[in-house]
């Protein structure tokens, strides 16, 4: 039944669809559907706009009109639901790149150069296959006992030194929470996290709007599992340099 109510209005000229919004609803409402912030049904959606503060643009507010009225039996079921959904795991006989490995990191290469002398170049510290959020069952041997190191995708091309200063002696996973499913990620890591004993994460995002809701994923998927880890947020500039550095313990 539809009522005059308060609900939350998107402006979609303003949402850049950074997902900030996502992990502050506490009633799921919000998703990010094709780049751009959505309510997924009026009656999950209470009007409070907890989510309001949380957006960088200013591309929510509260309206009043007429609406469905907010159903909070309904809210329980659709969490309840989504928390239930299973967590597809990649089979070997699919894509090569769902195939689980682990591996020895290869050691430095050295180079010839022009004037016979040689240069070491750097080499891969990478230990595992795949990377990809969505590409990384929960059950990896890989993440068991991990110091998980989650990057947004621009930062190793950001950041000159991303194996040396980051990536060695870590499980690396990276992914992008503006075009990627938000509420995949948070039931992604936290199945992770109920299962794989993760030692620390450091938590490596740009310095823009849309990369700063990867910490807050994590940190929601952390308290649906009921765990808590430590974790480093690291800042990293469009020029590759680091602009903070922020430990949360746990």
């Amino acid at each position: 039944m539809k009522i005059m109510r308060k609900i939350i209005e998107i402006d979609d000229e303003l949402c850049d669809g950074c997902g900030e919004c996502v992990p502050s609803c506490a009633e799921g409402a919000i998703e990010v559907v094709n780049s751009k912030a959505r309510i997924v049904a009026e009656k999950y959606c209470d009007g409070l706009g907890a989510c309001m503060g949380d957006c960088p643009n200013g591309a929510l507010r509260i309206v009043e009109r007429e609406a469905e009225d907010f159903d909070e039996e309904a809210v329980e079921l659709f969490l309840k639901e989504k928390e239930q959904k299973p967590v597809e795991v990649p089979i070997a006989c699919g894509c090569p790149s769902t195939q689980v490995q682990t591996f020895i990191p290869a050691s430095p290469v050295r180079k010839s150069m022009v004037d016979d002398s040689q240069q070491v170049t750097t080499a891969s510290s990478l230990e595992h296959w795949p990377v990809q959020i969505n590409l990384v069952p929960p059950t990896a041997p890989f993440l068991k006992g991990a110091d998980l190191l989650i990057a947004a995708d621009c930062v190793p091309v950001a950041y000159p030194n991303f194996h040396q200063d980051f990536l060695k002696g870590k499980v690396v996973m990276v992914g992008c929470p503006k075009f990627d499913d938000v509420e995949g990620y948070i039931r992604k890591f936290t199945d992770i996290f109920k299962v794989a004993d993760i030692k620390s994460i450091t938590a490596l995002v740009m310095e823009v709007p849309c990369c700063s809701a990867l910490p807050v994923i994590l940190q929601r998927a952390m308290d649906a599992a009921r765990k808590k880890i430590p974790m480093e947020q690291v800042v990293i500039s469009t020029r590759g340099e680091i602009l903070k550095r922020e430990r949360r313990e746990a």
